[in-house]
């Protein structure tokens, strides 16, 4: 693997990390922003691994369609699932009605 994609890697390892720690402290909003970071930045990595320059997106789903469709065939849709939690994780006013259950509990959603 090359030092770029290695790189990549790295920083979504670092996003996991961070989301394990914030799970226990239960700010569940914040792990699903680094979840989502974590999957970007893991297929950013595949991608540059692939000899392609990552395009400058958030999208999970347009990333997902730049490498070979099996890769995650068993999980593309849960991946897929992290696109809704970017926005609405990160800012209070974010996009009315993107999650209208609420901000992410431990369990599904909690009324915010």
């Amino acid at each position: 693997m090359n030092e770029s994609a290695k790189r990549w890697l790295i920083f979504a390892q670092e996003d996991l990390q961070v989301a394990e720690i914030i799970f226990v402290e239960g700010l569940y909003n914040q792990v699903c922003f680094h979840a989502q970071q974590c999957v970007e930045k893991l297929l950013k990595g595949l991608i540059v691994h692939q000899g392609i320059v990552p395009p400058r997106t958030h999208s999970i789903t347009d990333l997902l369609g730049l490498l070979p469709h099996d890769w995650f065939v068993h999980v593309q849709a849960d991946l897929i699932d992290l696109d809704d939690y970017y926005i609405p994780t990160r800012y209070p006013d974010a996009l009315p009605g993107t999650l209208p259950e609420g901000l992410p509990g431990r369990t599904g959603y909690r009324n915010s």
